[in-house]
């Protein structure tokens, strides 16, 4: 266990409840966006899961096709359970696990390979990693007798044949890999642990995570994963990452201020050759996940602390990163959107997460952000 697990481990799973340092910074951005500029927010809907229920993932295979993975009753560890659920170009509908009535206590991450290969991980009650395989219609709880008691798992990708989720085992950053020949855990050298992983291709990958002191990144690379040089941070940590081309990879998260938990943003970025930090003006926000168009365009899901009643996400083109608001809310809330996925041909993007009212109450909330001529009412 890192140093700092117990805080970030809180904020992958119940929300990322982390505030943000008043003091300024030396980052430089362009300013906010109007909400209608470049884009349109959609009305914002639920998956209707039960009391202090949270999304956590998103994965995005069309507009008419996308599935979410989150928990229900987060603030109860008897009652807490995972959930899946699906978009079908009408409505969100609850999925569960065929072969498996008790299901996860925690789905933290999901991936798809195709329409018909979705993978979703998290934490089982049985103590266990808990593996989910779905095939477009359902899904079955997947066994991996090389996981044990104690390992944890954070991220989750699949593609080119195989699945890759991420995390931590003892001290040790893990990596599982599943392919239709092997499974293999893994573990890097060194201590910390993963939180997110990308993949590009059959053998070209990127893991993120902290090592206790700052970002860690490993990388696919011949078949073997190895640590690589982050760039000092010290107490920065990496929740996501999304990998645009061979030349172009964001990774997202926060550096930690002093022991109070309070942290500000912190994103990375790849140009084929080396990793450099972007700067970002003001602290007030919190950076969960990270997503692209494969044309060079990046869209950051996260909170705005200057503004908590709002939908927000940061837009990246390579060169400036601009706020994106939604509509100011009537009643004091705060809005988290955990994970953001782009929806291929549609142009748009759809980010999931919770909203907390006063009482510190949870509710599953679905954001839909696009171009104009494409939103609807």
């Amino acid at each position: 266990m890192t140093r700092r697990l117990p805080r970030r481990a809180l904020a992958l799973c119940a929300g990322g409840m982390l505030l943000l340092s008043s003091h300024p910074s030396a980052a430089l951005a362009e300013p906010a966006d109007p909400p209608s500029a470049g884009g349109a927010w959609q009305t914002p809907t639920s998956a209707r899961l039960s009391s202090d229920g949270s999304l956590s993932d998103v994965v995005g295979l069309s507009a008419s096709s996308a599935w979410a993975v989150g928990q229900q009753s987060v603030w109860d560890i008897w009652q807490s359970r995972g959930a899946i659920a699906h978009w079908d170009g009408s409505a969100w509908s609850e999925v569960g696990v065929r072969n498996d009535p008790t299901g996860a206590g925690v789905l933290r991450s999901i991936a798809a390979g195709s329409p018909t290969e979705l993978w979703a991980v998290g934490e089982g009650h049985d103590g266990l990693p808990y593996v989910a395989r779905g095939d477009g219609t359902g899904f079955d709880r997947f066994a991996v007798d090389e996981l044990r008691v104690g390992d944890w798992l954070g991220g989750v990708a699949a593609g080119g044949g195989r699945m890759v989720s991420v995390g931590r085992r003892g001290k040790d950053p893990m990596i599982l890999t599943v392919t239709s020949a092997k499974r293999k855990v893994a573990k890097l050298k060194g201590e910390g642990t993963l939180y997110g992983v990308a993949l590009s291709g059959k053998d070209d990958g990127w893991a993120v995570g902290d090592d206790g002191d700052g970002p860690l990144l490993a990388r696919l690379s011949d078949g073997r994963w190895k640590t690589v040089k982050a760039p000092g941070v010290p107490n920065g940590y990496l929740r996501d990452i999304h990998i645009d081309g061979p030349k172009r990879a964001l990774a997202v998260g926060g550096v930690y201020r002093g022991e109070s938990g309070e942290a500000g943003p912190l994103i990375l970025s790849w140009n084929g050759k080396k990793w450099s930090r972007v700067r970002v003006r003001g602290d007030r926000m919190n950076l969960y996940g990270v997503t692209g168009d494969r044309k060079g365009h990046f869209w950051i899901s996260g909170v705005d602390l200057k503004r908590p009643g709002e939908a927000f996400l940061l837009r990246y083109d390579g060169r400036t990163l601009k706020s994106v608001h939604g509509a100011p809310a009537e009643a004091r809330r705060t809005v988290r959107l955990q994970s953001v996925a782009y929806l291929p041909k549609d142009g748009g993007v759809l980010a999931v997460g919770h909203v907390v009212d006063p009482k510190g109450r949870y509710t599953d909330v679905i954001e839909r952000f696009g171009a104009p001529e494409r939103a609807k009412s």
